[in-house]
């Protein structure tokens, strides 16, 4: 692995190249979207432009997106020295994270019309801050084009990069898998290690379908001598006749849907 991120190291974009890029990539996946929509429908719902409207946006984030519990936890994890994977983070955590050299913030959650978007997006602007918007699902087995999406979103930001979700488990946590493969090249068994439980993934839930879509490659896949990108590109790759046969633990759904609720 060191000799990876040694590689990856010399060959980081410069950041000219990234932003021309980036707006090449979200051309080609439109899935991900425009930033501009997003932005309207942030600042149109909440004010950031008044000491009371940011309070009440505070206010809101504070409650409603459960920010009271990242305060001080952060659940952030170095995956290399480039790309480090954490919760949702508060403004004032993305000022600090800018002090250890990062150049670019992931949002993988989507709420474009979120306090936390809002809130996030706004700290990004004053910062200097990449912010780059990646969607992707905790509970669903990820279509062919967000494989693609997020192989070619780890050959184009800016690093070093934070990416997050809300609780930097799940969502984070397939991405974590997506990048160890296809950046740092590592095989998808070792890859996997990024979901586990000392991240906060719990596998019996509803979120363990992450872990099926590559317990279903090496059972189905690598024995035919399929890459994961191959297996990925063949017929072979269903999403909805997978989440089909995946079964979630009883006890683990209550966990992550009813007590923890996790996105």
């Amino acid at each position: 692995m060191g000799g990876a991120v040694k590689d990856v190291a010399d060959a980081l974009p410069t950041k000219s190249d990234a932003m021309r890029a980036a707006f090449a990539f979200r051309g080609r996946y439109p899935y991900l979207g425009s930033e501009f929509p997003k932005d309207r429908a942030a600042l149109a719902k909440f004010d950031l432009a008044t000491p009371w409207g940011r309070f009440k946006t505070y206010l809101h984030y504070l409650w409603n997106d459960h920010a009271y519990l990242r305060l001080g936890f952060s659940n952030a994890h170095w995956i290399s020295p480039e790309l480090v994977r954490a919760n949702q983070p508060w403004p004032f955590q993305l000022a600090w994270w800018k002090k250890q050299g990062i150049k670019t913030i992931v949002n993988l959650r989507g709420g474009f019309d979120g306090s936390f978007y809002a809130l996030e997006k706004d700290a990004c602007q004053r910062l200097g801050l990449n912010f780059v918007d990646f969607t992707i699902t905790s509970r669903e087995v990820p279509i062919r084009e967000r494989v693609r999406g997020a192989k070619e979103l780890f050959e184009t930001i800016e690093y070093p990069a934070l990416m997050h979700c809300k609780s930097g488990a799940d969502r984070a946590g397939i991405m974590s898998v997506f990048y160890a493969h296809y950046r740092l090249g590592l095989p998808i068994r070792e890859a996997m290690k990024q979901l586990g439980p000392r991240y906060l993934h719990i596998k019996h839930g509803n979120t363990g379908v992450l872990d099926y879509v590559f317990e279903q490659y090496l059972e189905r896949g690598e024995p035919k001598g399929l890459t994961f990108s191959e297996w990925v590109e063949s017929d072979d790759y269903d999403p909805v006749a997978m989440k089909k046969t995946f079964r979630a633990g009883m006890l683990g759904k209550v966990l992550t849907d009813r007590i923890l609720r996790r996105e």
